[in-house]
């Protein structure tokens, strides 16, 4: 079975791991496998965007909504080809 972990909990880990801590010992001391704590490392580690930080998660995130903003976009200019012609 799969144990979920709270987000500030991941969120603690993965700044042990960045203050020194090995993610081996950092499983055995609190449970989550090592490669769940990498994992996490990877998802919270913070990715350059245009000058700004900002972490992996929240970057899938953005990219998502981008393309829901595009898509909405697309629809528009559509509505607005229509409602020219009449």
């Amino acid at each position: 079975m799969v144990t979920p972990y709270e987000g500030d909990f991941k969120k603690s880990i993965v700044d042990m791991v960045k203050a020194g801590r090995r993610p081996d010992e950092l499983a055995t001391e609190y449970g989550p496998s090592a490669d769940s704590i990498r994992n996490w490392v990877k998802k919270y580690a913070p990715v350059d965007v245009n000058g700004e930080l900002v972490s992996a998660n929240e970057l899938k995130k953005l990219r998502k909504e981008l393309a829901i903003l595009k898509e909405e976009n697309e629809i528009l200019k559509r509505a607005a080809v229509l409602l020219a012609k009449h």
